[in-house]
């Protein structure tokens, strides 16, 4: 479940800093807020993320809810400030009230969690719904995988598949990957290996590992795709260069056995596949035990 401990910026260049001073120091929030993303990212002052939480907090209190947003960020990282779950939740909470999707977004995984709150998936799915019916694309991931496992809402493959689709009709890697799979297993839609193959490209061009290795198979057993043991083995390299585990095994298998336009070699073989063993596939370890 996706969580975003990252901050809100509302500038696209630095401002300067003794005219955002001036304001700020007349109780303009909105120059707070900036006063307060220029220290914690050492922008046009020296960085200084107490500082940054002081001209956050001024933001805050006056209701700018990037800078509660932030805030929230702030006492989840524990920057310019102690770690505090129960701090982070009020501040998510406020920006959340106030309709800003990625607060709610998150607060629905302090929710899932029980992190600064009790755990309750009812509530968090009630608000991963309110950021996802803002068109929040984590959101709209997050409440696929709610309805996929049925947390907090009785389990429905069919509405999962509809949330996915959303965020990954604006990019989202991991909810492409996931519409592909659900398209590969004729989970909540009909098989169709052809799309299967078409939101894993979409995922494996983002870099998504899972959809590189997934790829790999596709080209080397023919589905969705004509078979290609050369395109096989480059996606199986890609994800295993990105530390997909079942991707080293893949490769440890194909130099062990000559595939996927390779010759045998057991050195690079034994190479992969301890690789593998070592990321947690059993099988690795198995066929190591039966090699050494």
């Amino acid at each position: 479940l996706i969580l975003a401990f990252s901050f809100s910026y509302s500038f696209a260049q630095v401002p300067n800093f003794d005219k955002t001073l001036a304001s700020a120091a007349q109780g303009n929030p909105s120059a707070q807020r900036v006063l307060g993303l220029m220290y914690l990212n050492g922008q046009g002052v020296q960085k200084d993320d107490a500082k940054a939480v002081a001209w956050f907090l001024k933001a805050a209190a006056q209701g700018d809810v990037d800078a509660q947003f932030n805030l929230g960020g702030m006492y989840a990282n524990g920057q310019g400030v102690q770690k505090d779950d129960t701090k982070l939740v009020e501040w998510y909470s406020k920006a959340a009230a106030q309709g800003y999707a990625p607060a709610q977004n998150n607060l629905g995984l302090m929710y899932l969690n029980g992190r600064g709150v009790q755990k309750d998936d009812v509530k968090a799915f009630e608000w991963y719904s309110k950021a996802a019916a803002q068109g929040y694309a984590p959101a709209q991931f997050n409440l696929g995988l709610m309805y996929v496992n049925g947390r907090g809402v009785q389990k429905d493959d069919v509405k999962a598949f509809e949330w996915y689709s959303k965020a990954a009709a604006q990019g989202d890697p991991s909810a492409q990957f996931n519409l592909g799979l659900m398209y590969l297993n004729g989970q909540g839609v009909q098989k169709d290996d052809v799309k299967a193959f078409e939101w894993f490209l979409k995922a494996a061009a983002q870099g998504d590992p899972s959809a590189q290795n997934n790829l790999g198979i596709m080209y080397e057993y023919g589905r969705g795709i004509q078979k290609d043991n050369t395109k096989a083995f480059e996606w199986y390299f890609k994800a295993a260069k990105n530390g997909n585990a079942t991707a080293q095994f893949n490769i440890g298998q194909s130099y062990l056995n000559g595939s996927n336009g390779l010759s045998k070699n057991r050195v690079e073989a034994l190479n992969w596949l301890r690789k593998s063993a070592s990321n947690g596939v059993v099988q690795a370890k198995l066929i190591l035990t039966e090699l050494q």
